[in-house]
């Protein structure tokens, strides 16, 4: 094997009362793409911080090329050829693609002022290599905030590459990516292989890993457990090292699943949508009942997150109506409809469901504060952390203290924060937009359980899931979407993997893939 490019060893770093580094490390050559695995929690995402320059550790040391690096901030990172991206986006909206492209490299021309042709020049060779993710058309004079999700984490890619990175992180980049982009990424990340870049690549989505990488390092609970060579190992393998020996445990029974709190007492509550119509939408029309989980599959982009939105009162809606109980929805606002019963998980935790920095107890309490308001504006503090903490035992958010920013926590007890917030307000339909994506497999047991149990309370549950096992395994029905409309309906008796994939690519259930 190659001398090393990257040697990093006993890194540990604390957030308050968690220890999400514990002497972890890892050791990668040039001209590899290396996965960093691990359930959440594990400290992967802490890991990748460091080396970035976004996370100062508490201890450990870093070598590049043989040669001890000190990264204090991002800008040593850069300087030292490491570029990152990350699952939450952090394009600017009102600036155009080639300005965030280009942002902090932008090329000048005397007395200071930007060179507009060769910025463009730049992020158009950045940005040319992904071009089979934009029907062929690169957007570079448009707004990034007029750009898909999708979109807009290509473009935090070649915003990274347009750095000529001999190091670059990939942390959950894949998460919010249709198929098809996903597969331009993975042929853009073999071309920098062959050139000698090395690409750390961390994903919970196993598949992905193995089609793509060449060795895998394991971390559990802040540790480096193992780096395995991928050609000589199986998924198994790989599951063990991440879980230890949870897969061999006896199946999770309903009394050792997290409790669930009561939402809206058990009933026959009946949310029907007719004849809806958004700009993203046409013409949806389905009914569901409390105690029964709707899903929402077909390719994504596909008008699922569009219609959660509408029913939370979030899109503008240009026919058609919601009605729960013979009372229509409220459509002008969130507000209006989280007050009639209705709350949305959101696809994007991080910009839409939660406030990053501020602590733990406030993100759970804000939905559901009016409930326990003494007064107009009298709120007492007692409440609020008893109210609070009831929710992090509930649902068994890791936790060092409710004072603590909630974007110390990993990203599975981040998104259980954000769905026990809606929990403490007793909502009588709950929306879900991909509520485990970017979860390890440990995580999403446990908000299965939690999805299940809401249903059992009687709540109304939409879920729309970009994986289909998910939807396989909790839908009793799944509303198949094809450009903004209802392609099929799949009732309990036909949901299957291969009929969900076979009717998003709107092939008859027969016809061979």
């Amino acid at each position: 094997m190659s001398p090393p490019l990257l040697e990093m060893s006993g890194v540990r770093k604390r957030y308050g009362g968690v220890q999400a580094l514990d002497g972890a490390g890892l050791t990668a050559v040039r001209g590899e793409v290396h996965a960093l695995l691990g359930p959440n929690g594990s400290g992967k995402s802490t890991l990748d911080k460091t080396l970035a320059g976004t996370v100062v550790p508490d201890a450990g040391t870093i070598r590049i090329d043989g040669a001890e690096a000190s990264v204090g901030g991002p800008r040593d990172a850069h300087a030292l050829g490491v570029a990152a991206v990350y699952q939450q986006l952090s394009v600017v909206g009102d600036l155009t693609v080639t300005q965030n492209i280009v942002l902090g490299l932008e090329p000048a021309r005397r007395f200071g002022f930007l060179d507009q042709r060769a910025a463009r020049d730049r992020a158009g060779a950045a940005l040319e290599r992904f071009a089979a993710a934009f029907a062929g058309r690169l957007p570079l004079d448009r707004p990034a905030g007029a750009l898909g999700p999708g979109e807009q984490q290509i473009v935090e890619v070649a915003k990274a590459l347009a750095r000529r990175p001999r190091i670059l992180v990939l942390d959950e980049a894949t998460a919010s990516l249709h198929k098809e982009q996903v597969d331009v990424l993975f042929d853009v990340v073999r071309e920098l292989r062959a050139d000698g870049v090395l690409v750390l690549f961390t994903s919970h989505r196993l598949d992905e890993v193995f089609a793509l990488c060449d060795r895998a390092t394991v971390l559990r609970n802040g540790r480096t457990v193992g780096t395995v060579e991928l050609a000589a190992t199986d998924e198994d393998e790989l599951v063990r090292l991440m879980v230890g020996d949870a897969p061999h445990q006896a199946p999770r029974t309903p009394s050792d699943a997290p409790a669930t709190p009561s939402v809206a007492a058990p009933g026959t509550s009946t949310l029907e949508v007719r004849g809806l119509s958004a700009d993203r939408l046409r013409d949806v029309s389905f009914t569901v009942r409390s105690g029964e989980v709707l899903g929402l599959g077909g390719l994504q982009g596909q008008g699922q997150s569009e219609l959660l939105l509408a029913l939370f009162g979030g899109a503008r809606v240009t026919a058609g109506e919601a009605v729960l109980d013979g009372r229509p929805l409220p459509r002008s606002s969130p507000a209006k409809a989280a007050r009639a019963g209705v709350a949305l998980v959101p696809g994007d935790r991080g910009r839409q469901g939660m406030f990053a920095v501020r602590p733990i107890q406030e993100n759970l309490s804000l939905a559901s504060m009016r409930r326990r308001a003494t007064g107009r504006l009298a709120l007492r503090a007692a409440a609020e952390r008893r109210a609070a903490t009831s929710m992090v035992e509930r649902l068994r958010i890791k936790i060092g203290s409710l004072a603590d920013p909630v974007s110390t926590l990993s990203g599975g007890n981040q998104q259980k924060v954000v769905i026990g917030k809606w929990l403490l307000d007793r909502p009588r339909v709950v929306l879900l937009d991909d509520p485990t994506k970017g979860v390890d497999v440990a995580a999403k047991e446990e908000i299965y359980a939690i999805i299940r149990g809401l249903a059992a309370d009687g709540a109304v549950v939409i879920l729309n899931s970009s994986d289909n096992r998910e939807l396989t395994e909790l839908s009793d029905r799944v509303l198949v979407l094809f450009e903004g409309a209802v392609a099929e309906e799949l009732g309990a008796d036909a949901i299957s993997e291969r009929r969900l994939v076979s009717s998003a690519l709107r092939l008859a259930p027969g016809e061979k893939l």
